[in-house]
């Protein structure tokens, strides 16, 4: 019955949806891909927020049922059927009578099972077309028969496009790049970035920020941003990592297809904040430095943020020469591939931290992963929830300590940074699900 409701819901809303896209004709930009899609979302809304009236896609709200409730403006309506029917009133009002409407929509866009995207191509027309990382073995793998699969879907993206559009593309995956020449049958344009030289838009010379006047907590990174051939620095505040400054370069390469200069991008781009559980900074307990990557996990994802610990290692800073600890929880949704990327994981982290911890069952591959590559059996601990493994990093930790945490959703990570964090009272401002629906599960 419960998911009777949600097909008709999905159904009525959807209708709604194409009923004022057709009414009110905004400019629409989504994003997909398997990595970085929100981050992506929340640096291309920071970039249009300057040139008008923008609604971007709240948190991850990427499905057949975000996208309607984005378009519409209207809430999630959780399991009250009451709030449904008064969502469904609202939709019903913004078409009856005009109302402002913005100018922009930018849309997260993604694909849990086969068919999602490119269902949207019947009626999505779409102006800029954002695909970011596709890796060998992408998140939600598990419903499709093959990686390739998904990478067909996202791809699907592209058919959205109008003739006249652009798709901006991720240039230092090969698997994206590629997708370059389906753009251009359509007569698109495209724009590349990435940190390779031969992107449109690109990042070099990354450097960790200080807080002023005090070089010992980092607050963010640098890189020199090039896009048009006029290269300017840029930083990004709250966040740390090479992978997390792709967000903001996705967000330069559309400025450059809407002929945005670089001073124009730089100066929108200083109020992108990355969202929270994406590689945070949060200070710790016992003057420890916290790498919040809590939001979600996958294989590509978990290894852009083990380097992290090189990046951190190799500039001259207070945590530089402290140990690395990362807290691991289950990567979900990765089919017949889940033990073989656990285990990868695991055998990359064994070369790059000093303790390893990992919560829930699949983490234990992690675990034999960094067992098989040599690491000291002695330097892992392994727990079954986030709670048990919060508790006991307490009394583990050490002043100095850089501690990366990282999981998919279902293993709620977020509940060991709030138990190591300094300041827990601030956990529903700093860190992911803190909503009340969330706390009840």
């Amino acid at each position: 019955m419960q998911q009777l409701f949600k097909k008709i819901i999905v159904f009525l809303l959807t209708a709604e949806a194409r009923m004022v896209l057709r009414k009110y004709k905004p400019k629409i930009i989504a994003v997909t891909g398997s990595v970085g899609k929100t981050s992506t979302k929340d640096a291309v809304f920071a970039l249009m927020s300057r040139s008008g009236f923008v609604r971007k896609s709240e948190k991850s709200f990427n499905s057949e049922l975000g996208l309607p409730l984005t378009i519409l403006g209207i809430p999630n309506g959780w399991n009250n059927p009451l709030r449904w029917i008064e969502n469904l009133f609202d939709g019903l009002m913004l078409i009856m009578f005009t109302s402002r409407y913005p100018d922009w929509l930018v849309l997260e866009v993604g694909a849990d099972r086969p068919g999602d995207i490119k269902s949207l191509a019947s009626w999505l027309e779409v102006d800029i077309a954002v695909i970011t990382r596709l890796p060998e073995v992408p998140v939600h793998v598990e419903y499709f028969e093959s990686p390739e699969a998904v990478a067909e879907e996202k791809a699907a993206l592209i058919d959205t496009l109008k003739p006249s559009g652009t798709l901006v593309v991720y240039a230092d995956d090969d698997r994206v790049h590629s997708l370059a020449a389906k753009a251009h049958k359509r007569g698109a344009e495209v724009v590349t970035f990435g940190i390779f030289s031969h992107s449109d838009v690109r990042a070099d010379d990354f450097k960790l920020v200080f807080e002023e006047g005090k070089e010992q907590w980092p607050i963010g990174m640098s890189a020199r941003l090039t896009m048009g051939g006029t290269s300017a620095p840029l930083s990004m505040l709250g966040a740390i990592g090479a992978h997390m400054l792709l967000s903001a370069l996705a967000a330069a390469a559309v400025g450059q297809a809407l002929k945005r200069d670089i001073i124009d991008v730089l100066q929108a781009l200083q109020t992108y904040v990355p969202p929270p559980g994406r590689m945070h900074l949060i200070r710790g307990m016992k003057s420890t430095f916290i790498i919040d990557d809590s939001y979600n996990s996958s294989p590509a994802a978990a290894t852009a943020a083990l380097d992290t610990f090189i990046f951190i290692a190799s500039r001259p800073n207070p945590y530089s020469q402290g140990r690395k600890i990362a807290v691991f929880g289950d990567m979900l949704e990765l089919g017949r591939h889940s033990v073989e990327e656990h285990r990868k994981v695991g055998a990359h982290a064994a070369h790059t931290v000093d303790l390893l911890v990992t919560v829930g069952f699949r983490a234990r591959d992690i675990a034999q992963g960094a067992l098989d590559a040599g690491f000291p059996d002695a330097q892992i601990l392994q727990y079954e929830d986030s709670n048990m493994a919060a508790e006991e990093l307490k009394n583990l930790i050490q002043e100095g300590d850089c501690i990366l945490v990282k999981g998919s959703q279902s293993t709620r990570m977020e509940r060991v940074v709030e138990g190591l964090m300094v300041d827990p009272e601030r956990a529903h401002l700093l860190l992911v699900r803190q909503d009340e629906e969330w706390k009840k599960r």
